[in-house]
């Protein structure tokens, strides 16, 4: 719209001109060389219009002939060049589309068009890595990094290259290479990261951190969650070496991150052996405000070893005040309350989790059977039960389950991966064993006590009573039923072993190898 308007504009104003050279007619003549010319402004503007066009037309011609070696030449570039693209293109599909014939043409064709254009040299490591072609990849990679504007694209295929065969050491060297050319660069920071955590550098990893938030390869957040994940590692690394150290990297990684469970748990340990049971106090019951975990709760409960179990009873019940409806609470309480002898705090506390129990939930109920009343029965069942019940929260980081939390995954490398929760499709937690030893313990003491009682009771005098009970049998055949149908203990489990009772679903006992049919199995009585 503008371009016409301009255009009408232009157009009024020639007219105008002409229109205004029309209404003011005059003479122009011209002497030269004995020529002599007369004729109207208005025909000479004209004529010098057409001599001024014939001028520049003349001016094109010349430099068109000047010009058609040079112009031939960039057509004949510029046509290699669009067949180039089209073959990169097509290569490109056939890589995504997982053709590596088509991807290995595509990516000849590429390269007789185009040369070392960065495109046509990433399809062809591509179409080699995609045909299974290893050295052939890690030879375009690494001609890449001969070129400044490839190097960093050259470094990255050559450590995934590594990473792919299981050379750890070439993976660190490209990406350390890398993040000296771009210490912003998210990939080779996190693979020198992972690289030094593997090894326990974590005062490295913290120092390539540091370096690549000064270049702006890291956010605030991020940057503070990532250097408290560190901080925290390093500390659990240095508990036992140096404890002032890691306490005061523990303490720093909770200022970072208040809610992270394994700083809050080693500087709560730290700080409570150090005498400092307030701050260690407010620093556990706030991460325990945020992911309830049973090691925060440990390291509540013993913030002052020499405290008696029933002053820790009494101490956790603060903690717990702070998430009173979570599972783990009555858990924490109902640990305490087994300890302190406390059997019906214990009891109250699991009372809510017996509907739908966790494996935890059912040991601690094993536990609490065997040491308040003695009823091995209720205990093993309960120790039954647990292998069909629900599954407690771990550590669970790309479908790796672990006992304890680490910095970095153990499958990606990624930093802060781990994550406090139930793991899908996993038989059993680590936490479970833990339980598990103090519900056989627990039973295992019971029978063991049981066994020295009966072991230790008082043994009658040797008299001949045949004849007095033959004549009794006689006298009174329906009273020495019942007596014969006493069950008689034989022996004691031994100890560490949790027998299954016989649940409703439960098709019983499965015969021993060297069972005979018919025969009786020993009973373990109680």
């Amino acid at each position: 719209m503008i371009r016409l308007v301009i255009y009408l504009l232009v157009l009024g104003v020639v007219a105008f001109g002409i229109a205004w050279l029309a209404d003011r007619p005059g003479a122009v003549a011209i002497d030269w060389q004995g020529w002599h010319i007369e004729t109207s402004v208005l025909v000479a503007a004209s004529g010098l219009l057409v001599l001024l066009a014939a001028a520049i037309l003349i001016w094109t011609l010349i430099r068109v002939i000047l010009r058609s070696p040079e112009m031939l030449a960039f057509s004949w570039r510029n046509r290699r060049r669009n067949r180039g693209f089209a073959a990169v293109t097509r290569g490109l599909i056939a890589v995504g589309s997982g053709d590596a014939t088509g991807a290995r043409r595509a990516a000849n064709d590429a390269e007789r068009f185009l040369g070392r254009e960065p495109l046509a040299q990433l399809l062809a490591a591509q179409a080699a890595q995609l045909s299974g072609d290893s050295a052939g990849a890690e030879a375009t990679f690494r001609a890449m990094t001969e070129a400044p504007a490839t190097r960093l694209l050259g470094l990255r295929g050559l450590h995934m290259e590594a990473r792919r065969r299981g050379d750890a050491g070439a993976a660190l060297i490209t990406a350390e290479e890398a993040a000296r050319h771009e210490p912003g660069l998210a990939w080779a920071a996190d693979a020198v990261i992972e690289a030094r955590c593997v090894k326990g550098d974590f005062a490295g990893a913290l120092a390539m951190l540091e370096r690549e938030a000064s270049h702006g390869g890291l956010d605030r957040a991020s940057h503070r969650r990532r250097r408290a994940v560190l901080l925290a590692a390093q500390a659990q690394a240095l508990e036992l070496s140096d404890p002032n150290v890691a306490r005061e990297k523990a303490v720093e990684a909770t200022r970072l991150a208040p809610t992270l469970v394994p700083a809050a748990e080693v500087a709560g340990r730290l700080l409570g052996l150090a005498g400092d049971t307030r701050k260690a106090a407010k620093i556990l019951e706030t991460a325990y405000a945020a992911t309830p975990h049973p090691g925060l709760a440990d390291a509540y409960l013993h913030l002052r070893p020499g405290d008696a179990a029933r002053e820790r009873l009494k101490r956790v019940r603060t903690l717990t005040s702070r998430m009173p409806e979570h599972p783990e609470s009555a858990m924490t309480l109902a640990r305490a309350a087994i300890d302190a002898q406390e059997f019906p705090v214990a009891r109250t506390a699991l009372a809510p989790l017996t509907a739908a129990p966790t494996q935890r939930a059912c040991l601690l109920m094993a536990e609490l059977e065997a040491a308040e009343a003695g009823d091995v029965g209720k205990a093993r069942e309960w120790t039954a039960r647990a292998v069909r019940a629900q599954r407690d929260p771990a550590w669970v980081a790309d479908g790796v389950v672990s006992e304890h939390w680490a910095p970095i995954s153990p499958v990606t490398g990624k930093l802060d991966a781990f994550e406090w929760k139930v793991p899908p499709g996993v038989a059993a937690t680590p936490l479970l064993e833990n339980e598990a030893e103090r519900a056989k313990a627990a039973i295992a003491a019971v029978l063991e006590s049981r066994a020295q009682e009966s072991v230790a009771a008082p043994v009658a005098p040797v008299i001949d009573v045949a004849p007095k009970a033959e004549a009794a049998a006689k006298a009174e055949p329906a009273a020495a039923a019942p007596a014969a149908a006493k069950p008689h203990l034989v022996g004691a489990a031994p100890v560490g072993v949790i027998a299954e009772p016989h649940l409703p679903d439960d098709p019983g006992p499965e015969p021993y190898p060297d069972e005979e049919p018919g025969q009786k199995r020993p009973t373990f009585g109680v």
